[in-house]
């Protein structure tokens, strides 16, 4: 998510007609904080290259990340999404009413691991170990071969990477996971996402 993803979204002519429903309904709704378009671009490559696999998401929001990944995914797969809030849950929920892949959930993000293992597991309301929570054990929620999404990141200048003038742990734990294969993406000049494969 990003402070301004929904406002960036605005005006633009070029964005899936899932997506359009998804940021009208985040607008109407005074939600700011979508994931930004050119991330939206990156989740909807990578959902189509799991094919008929399972997609999952922390976060949904209004669920504009949710429709990128759905307008990249097969017909064949399904995607689980949570979000705490019962209100912007609701939202979501009826943007992918006619969808049958797809499946919003009110609650914490730990609730998404009945639907694990994924082939795309985008963390982007908790699991990623921000804030100073634990992240997630890419084993226990990851198949082999499956990929990891953390986005919202600064574009990383340095190593070891910092976060405000300290240690970035939370970026250096998917970076550095000996069980991953993880990259730094720019998707802007001002906005990174890391994406891992897990090797098994």
């Amino acid at each position: 998510m990003a402070p301004t993803g929904t406002a960036a979204h605005q005006g633009r002519t070029d964005l899936p007609p899932l997506v359009s429903t998804a940021v009208a309904a985040a607008v109407a709704a005074g939600f700011a904080e979508s994931c930004l378009p050119e991330q939206g671009a990156l989740l909807r490559v990578l959902a189509r290259g799991v094919g008929g696999g399972v997609i999952g998401e922390t976060g949904t929001g209004c669920g504009v990340g949710l429709a990128w990944m759905a307008s990249g995914a097969a017909a064949d797969a399904r995607l689980f999404s949570v979000e705490r809030d019962a209100e912007r849950a609701k939202i979501a929920a009826d943007v992918f009413a006619d969808d049958p892949r797809v499946h919003v959930r009110t609650c914490d993000w730990r609730g998404l691991a009945d639907a694990a293992p994924f082939d795309l597991l985008f963390l982007d309301g908790g699991g990623q170990g921000k804030g100073g929570q634990p992240p997630l054990d890419p084993a226990r929620w990851l198949r082999p071969g499956g990929i990891v999404v953390v986005d919202d990141l600064t574009p990383m200048t340095g190593w070891p990477p910092t976060h405000e003038g300290v240690p970035d742990h939370a970026r250096t734990y998917w970076l550095e996971h000996p069980r991953l294969r993880a990259a730094e993406i720019r998707v802007t000049p001002t906005s990174a996402t890391i994406v891992a494969t897990f090797i098994g």
